[in-house]
């Protein structure tokens, strides 16, 4: 497996370092891969993206390559060599 990019927002940024790009070892596997991978590295970050049962939260949206995962097979979208994944928490208005 090669590498991956996870960008993540400032609001998450602070839960991995304050890093806003993250590298992860998981290209060529699938979004489960990478996500367990960033759990790895950064618990409280993986907490604030996957519930208790391991599932994306409903207010969080994750997107490979521009796709948005939940109309790609969720967790076991696949993840290519050098794909990027954005993770973007949903903005609440009123």
């Amino acid at each position: 497996m090669t590498a991956v990019e996870v960008l993540l927002p400032g609001s998450l940024a602070d839960l991995a370092g304050g890093e806003r790009h993250l590298r992860v070892d998981a290209g060529g596997g699938t979004l489960r891969d990478v996500l367990d991978g960033l759990d790895a590295a950064h618990p409280v970050l993986g907490r604030r993206i996957r519930d208790e049962a391991g599932a994306i939260r409903r207010f969080v949206n994750v997107y490979v390559d521009g796709d948005d995962v939940r109309f790609a097979g969720g967790l076991g979208t696949a993840v290519p060599e050098g794909a990027t994944v954005q993770v973007l928490p949903s903005v609440a208005g009123g």
